[in-house]
């Protein structure tokens, strides 16, 4: 079962660049989505912008608590690199401190799924922490992303993390060497709906996971 909505990319391609699907809803960011800019690598003078946006953020750390401002300097970097083709050559023409590096790393920040994004967003994940998500590839990501944002995990357990899956652990090996079992959730239910789930689970002889799993899986489908 995937955990992403239709139309978005998969975890493991390349998020769009343009139109700041993210930063421009209002949902989430609220006034600051009037303020959203556009990069499309595509177009001369948005690319112009883009390595000015790239170069000042490099070079600026005011607004490193701000993560509708990081989120940007990342769609930034994502819209050079494909612009001029690669790291180095997006590096050369943002100029000032913008390294190889530091250009890899935020533009797969950008790349990381929409729906955890938005949680970047929302300030459940700092960016920071994003970073080292973006490092491990496909459903992994999703994985650790919720478990930051379900169980607080510092920048530090998710770097932990993200190197160990890298290094070969599977992503319910790796979180689980910090006390984190994949896949636990606590959820408040109404009442009624919490009566009746525990009524069919006894009825059934199965945990009430189990008929959540069942109606999750039909409703995702």
């Amino acid at each position: 079962m995937t955990t992403e909505r239709p139309g978005d990319p998969r975890s493991d391609r390349e998020s769009p660049v343009g139109k700041p699907v993210v930063r421009g809803d209002a949902a989430i960011t609220g006034e600051r989505a009037r303020e959203a800019v556009q990069f499309d690598p595509n177009d001369p003078e948005s690319l112009a912008n883009a390595a000015e946006t790239v170069r000042r953020f490099s070079e600026n750390t005011a607004g490193a608590e701000d993560n509708i401002y990081m989120l940007r300097g990342a769609a930034a970097c994502a819209a050079l690199v494909r612009g001029e083709g690669s790291y180095k050559a997006a590096a050369e023409r943002a100029g000032g401190e913008a390294s190889v590096a530091f250009i890899r790393k935020w533009a797969r920040v950008h790349d990381l799924p929409q729906a955890v994004r938005r949680h970047v967003a929302m300030g459940h994940i700092a960016p920071t922490a994003a970073k080292h998500i973006a490092r491990v590839a496909g459903d992994a990501r999703f994985q650790l992303a919720w478990a930051t944002v379900d169980n607080d995990l510092t920048v530090r357990e998710v770097r932990a993390i993200a190197s160990a899956i890298n290094d070969g652990a599977t992503p319910e090996e790796a979180l689980a060497s910090h006390g984190v079992t994949a896949g636990e959730l606590t959820v408040r239910l109404p009442v009624e709906s919490y009566r009746e789930l525990r009524r069919e689970a006894a009825f059934e002889g199965v945990s009430p996971g189990e008929i959540v799993d069942r109606a999750l899986t039909e409703y995702f489908g």
